[in-house]
């Protein structure tokens, strides 16, 4: 075969060599594809499935079983996969693929074994080679496929098989299209079991079963733009990779203290240069340290050593029997019963028998290890669920990892650390942080944001604040707070963008502001600010985000939002709430009937169809005179930060803030008029003093009351 072993790959070959991953399950699928092969004219299925679905491994598990002669007597032939790529390049003058295709077919029209060939991505083959005034490969195959003469296997994603096959009728109806669905996670499960040797003689590592379970149930809940079973394969890969990376490079701790001990002898080394006393004085510390990390040093460097070489020996062990294995199944294949016995009765049990000893060997040690202070081993090659948690988060960003003690103290204290920046709204920061407690303990309901929430209330009462400072606590940060304002969408069609431009308008392939955003960032607090400016088919788009958690955007794709919460603010009901405040002491308590009144507004503005999706609608109070008291403090403490580049500390007197509060205090604003008040009496007073030079570096500024 002079152009095929240029232009295709022989997979019957490689099956017979072990060189295909087991194929499992998918029987129906090569069931149906062998009945379209042994029909007499257009013997030609096309799987069409989804990327990742497995629509190769379906060939594969075709070429596998016709290498175990497991097929009808008319399908004992070979199978060879085209390579286009490999046609097309080179190609430099008119015909010449033409050419180099012609002897392809040839050859499988004169071979005497039968020739399947199967051609990847077989919408390529529309248009390949195609320039002016030639043929493309397509109208080269379609004769051949019409007559039967070429039994030919496609396959193609269902997108492109739409985009390029069915606009050419005459390719597509010389093939049988054969669906390959999406397998389910327990479906996956059983196919990572079946890869599951494969992997580990590669990494040299060992899987957990509880490691498969995990990768097929994370990869399909918080992966959603992949399919199995190739996302939970694609896990399962980087886990075993981050465990034989860490079993191939020094442990941490032995890398540490190599790192300290070379810093004290470039210091050592300077050192001995010096006459002085104290610099003597100094050496001799470093090198009495410089003992100390060697004795350190030795024992672990002997235990990495010890458990490094028994792993690499039980490795190569576990490559060798496979390989044994693949042998043994070859010799049964060609009838060689002698060599297979011999070696599946007498090789195979050997090294199996020298793998358990060592096994064993380890075993001990870890248990004499355990009675000892330093239980921990230093390499592990084993892969567990953590290790798989630990892959998703790295891709996705979500927290999936097991709670350390310090995220389970941070979790229970987050009431407290909202209270602290949200002054004088318990029962809104009550609501989020059990929320979010709920979520990550594991028992929040699946298919729903961690929480959706409206914030009513008067201006400057903290509602905003309150959605920054949860993004601060969980994430570490501000910027993870993905912040929509409302007023923005005040006409119906400013609902594309939101969610992206529809095809065939400018800006379609820019998706939305919001489904990009959580798309990029999928644990992130979600904020519609001033919500009720909006139009109200702008709302419209949020009843599926506040019910399912998912939202489709203008390409089609569905952006999962079950890990954001969702906090939508409205001024709605604002008035109602300070009629309240008739006298100052009346501040910061909101009676029942106020309540009522609030929400019968809210139920007016609203549609009942929307508030019926949140989880809490919370009316936040206006603030009494302690609680501004609080906010000055604080808002004082942030501007004494923005000093400390400049060394200078702030300190303000009980006396000053009453002031503040006294010049500042205007009910119907909330806070934000203390902030302003601060900002151009103090602030401004502090720029000039700077500027000026009565200011100086270390120095201490103390605000007081002249009489």
């Amino acid at each position: 075969y002079e152009s095929l072993s240029k232009y295709a790959i022989d997979m019957t070959e490689m099956a017979e060599k072990g060189k295909l991953d087991p194929v499992i399950g998918r029987d129906e699928e090569i069931r149906r594809v062998i009945r379209v092969l042994s029909r007499r004219t257009k013997n030609n299925p096309v799987l069409i499935g989804e990327p990742g679905v497995g629509k190769t491994a379906v060939v594969e598990g075709l070429a596998a079983r016709i290498v175990r002669k497991d097929v009808p007597t008319n399908l004992q032939c070979k199978l060879f996969s085209l390579d286009m790529g490999a046609l097309v390049a080179g190609a430099k003058y008119r015909g010449e693929f033409e050419e180099r295709l012609k002897g392809v077919l040839k050859e499988i029209k004169d071979s005497e074994t039968p020739i399947i060939l199967f051609i990847d991505e077989i919408h390529l083959v529309l248009g390949a080679g195609k320039s002016e005034g030639s043929m493309d490969a397509a109208n080269l195959l379609k004769p051949m496929l019409a007559r039967g003469e070429l039994r030919c296997i496609g396959a193609t994603t269902l997108s492109e098989y739409k985009k390029y096959v069915e606009k050419d009728a005459a390719f597509e109806r010389r093939f049988q299209q054969v669906l390959v669905g999406e397998p389910n996670v327990i479906d996956t499960i059983s196919i990572l079991r079946g890869l599951k040797e494969k992997y580990e003689a590669h990494h040299g590592v060992k899987i957990l079963d509880t490691a498969l379970v995990a990768a097929a149930q994370l990869s399909d809940r918080y992966i959603t733009n992949r399919f199995l079973p190739d996302k939970a394969i694609d896990l399962m890969d980087e886990a075993c990779a981050n465990t034989r990376v860490q079993l191939d490079s020094q442990p941490e701790i032995i890398d540490q203290l190599e790192r300290r001990h070379l810093q004290l002898e470039v210091e050592a080394t300077a050192l001995s240069k010096e006459k002085d006393q104290a610099s003597q004085q100094r050496l001799h510390r470093v090198q009495e340290e410089m003992l100390k990390i060697e004795e350190e040093l030795r024992p672990l460097k002997l235990k990495y050593q010890t458990e490094k070489g028994s792993l690499d020996e039980i490795r190569q062990l576990n490559q060798r029997l496979e390989e044994l294995r693949h042998k043994a199944d070859e010799a049964e294949r060609h009838r060689d019963l002698a060599q297979a016995a011999d070696i599946r009765y007498y090789a195979i049990p050997d090294i199996e028998k020298r793998i358990a000893e060592l096994s064993d060997l380890k075993k001990q040690e870890d248990e004499e290890m355990k009675d000892v202070e330093t239980n921990d081993r230093l390499l592990t090659e084993i892969v567990g669920p953590e290790q798989i948690m630990e892959v998703v988060s790295r891709w996705t960003g979500i927290p999936v990892t097991r709670l350390s003690k310090t995220q389970i103290d941070r979790l229970l204290s987050l009431g407290n650390k909202l209270a602290e920046r949200v002054i004088g709204q318990d029962e809104a920061v009550t609501a989020v942080s059990e929320a979010i407690l709920r979520s990550r303990a594991g028992l929040a309901r699946e298919n729903q944001p961690i929480g959706s929430f409206l914030f009513l209330g008067p201006t400057g009462v903290g509602k905003t604040e309150l959605a920054k400072s949860l993004a601060a606590e969980l994430f570490d940060d501000e910027k993870y707070m993905v912040r929509i304002d409302m007023s923005e969408y005040m006409e119906s069609h400013s609902v594309a963008r939101l969610i992206g431009a529809p095809p065939g308008y400018v800006g379609h392939e820019d998706g939305g502001q919001l489904t990009e955003v959580v798309r990029r960032k999928p644990y992130s607090v979600v904020l519609f600010d001033e919500v009720e400016k909006a139009h109200p088919q702008v709302l419209n788009v949020l009843l599926e985000v506040l019910d399912d958690a998912r939202l489709t955007d203008g390409q089609g794709r569905v952006v999962d939002f079950s890990n954001t919460v969702i906090i939508l603010t409205s001024n709605v009901g604002q008035e109602l709430i300070l009629n309240t405040l008739g006298n100052p002491e009346n501040a910061g308590v909101l009676d029942e009937g106020t309540k009522q009144l609030v929400m019968n507004q809210v139920k007016g503005h609203f549609r009942p169809e929307l508030l019926n999706r949140l989880d809490d609608i919370i009316v936040f109070s206006p603030l009494s005179q302690d609680n501004l008291r609080d906010i000055v403090k604080i808002q004082v403490e942030r501007i004494a930060k923005r000093l400390v580049d400049k060394d200078i500390d702030l300190v303000m007197s009980d006396a000053a803030s009453d002031l503040v509060l006294r010049l500042s205090y205007d009910p119907t604003y909330g806070a934000r008029p203390v902030r302003r008040f601060l900002e151009k009496h103090l602030v401004t007073q502090l720029s000039r003093a700077l500027l000026s030079g009565q200011l100086l570096e270390h120095a201490i500024v103390h605000i007081g009351v002249e009489n």
